[in-house]
């Protein structure tokens, strides 16, 4: 045990990491969210003149995000960041754990091919975005690869300018579809709480019960904020969804950290007891049960610790789509590009609302998941 002499010297030398961490992330991370809720940068001709007035105006910047007409791009933003998540998530988890079963074949050559998939993770977003927007070009790379292997005609598909958009969705209704999702994560939560708690299956079924009243209540539809001006202009309006354009953000993301999620699948794999494999073997179990049965079970902590961080680099992306795409592609937005292109027209205010916003969403991913650290930590 640790007595106060010796907590005291260790409080002592983290105290500068601790100041400065205080400094140049809590101070600013409070002082973007004074900005978001005032009025600094309405009239962007005046906002960097000395000595010029910040105004409170609570949440009218939030609101003007979620429900103004002339603010569309934010909501096309936040819905790709959406998209963007759950398509590179699911390929980075996919085509990781197959690469990882491909190397626990104890092939040839294990080391080199294991040194090739996890290579791109070395490259920055930049780097990597760079290079694969030569091989998206509409002229080169991926779409001439057909005519060079078996003489067909080149591909014309427009990776990062795609016009099309799926799963097309109308913001006014999304009132219900984010009840939807609270209800669910809502009612998946309380599930596991109850497993935990050996609480009887009566509480759960309550529970669900008291979700379905909600939803048939139209409680969420009430509380959620209508589009201002329902006219909308044609010509910039997309309609809310999945833009094809992403299809090559998300292969790009992929490739590079794939190799990530591969190793972490690899060194869970390789750290189960092969005399445990070898027993359900004997028990009759085919090859592919063994893994159904006996490692993927056992590589959930695994997967959730590469859902957490992946999910953390999905929400902030920036640095790749900008170096794939620039700020001006109308059929990609994320909202880092939207904050860099706020903050060079001087609309301070609403990019650090816009700043606020993700820090709110990334935090609903990384706090849980350190909370839930922490008392894995206290109970060992």
């Amino acid at each position: 045990m640790y007595n106060r002499k010796d907590k005291a010297i260790a409080f002592l030398m983290i105290s500068p990491s601790l100041i400065l961490l205080a400094i140049f992330v809590y101070f600013f991370i409070g002082q973007t969210a004074w900005y978001s809720v005032s009025d600094w940068g309405i009239d962007p001709a005046t906002a960097l003149k000395k000595g010029v007035e910040k105004n409170y105006v609570g949440l009218d910047n939030y609101h003007t995000l979620i429900s103004s007409a002339s603010d569309y791009e934010f909501r096309l933003a936040f819905i790709s960041t959406f998209y963007f998540t759950i398509f590179f998530l699911s390929s980075c988890l996919i085509l990781g754990f197959f690469l990882a079963f491909l190397l626990d074949q104890r092939i040839k050559g294990e080391g080199i091919f294991r040194t090739i998939f996890l290579f791109p993770m070395s490259l920055s977003f930049v780097v990597t975005g760079t290079i694969w927007n030569w091989l998206l070009k509409p002229k080169g790379g991926l779409n001439i690869l057909p005519n060079k292997l078996f003489g067909t005609d080149p591909l014309e598909y427009k990776w990062l300018n795609s016009d099309t958009t799926l799963f097309k969705f109308e913001w006014l209704k999304g009132g219900t579809l984010f009840y939807l999702g609270i209800a669910l994560f809502t009612f998946a939560l309380f599930t596991y709480v109850a497993q935990k708690r050996n609480l009887s299956g009566f509480w759960v079924v309550i529970a669900g019960l008291v979700l379905w009243l909600i939803s048939a209540a139209g409680f969420w539809d009430k509380i959620w904020v209508p589009i201002d001006d329902p006219v909308r202009d044609i010509g910039t309006y997309q309609g809310y969804g999945y833009s094809a354009a992403l299809s090559g953000i998300v292969i790009a993301a992929t490739w590079q950290m794939a190799g990530y999620v591969m190793a972490l699948f690899l060194a869970g794999i390789r750290g189960i007891s092969e005399e445990l494999r070898e027993a359900a073997r004997v028990d009759g179990c085919a090859e592919w049960q063994v893994y159904t049965r006996i490692i993927l079970p056992q590589l959930r902590p695994i997967a959730l610790s590469a859902i957490i961080i992946l999910g953390h680099i999905s929400l902030k992306i920036f640095d790749l789509v900008y170096a794939m795409t620039g700020i001006d592609n109308k059929y990609v937005k994320v909202p880092g590009i939207l904050m860099l292109k706020g903050f060079r027209s001087n609309e301070w205010a609403r990019s650090s609302a816009v700043a606020m916003v993700m820090l709110f969403a990334i935090s609903l991913v990384i706090i849980p998941y350190l909370w839930s650290n922490l008392r894995t930590e206290k109970q060992s």
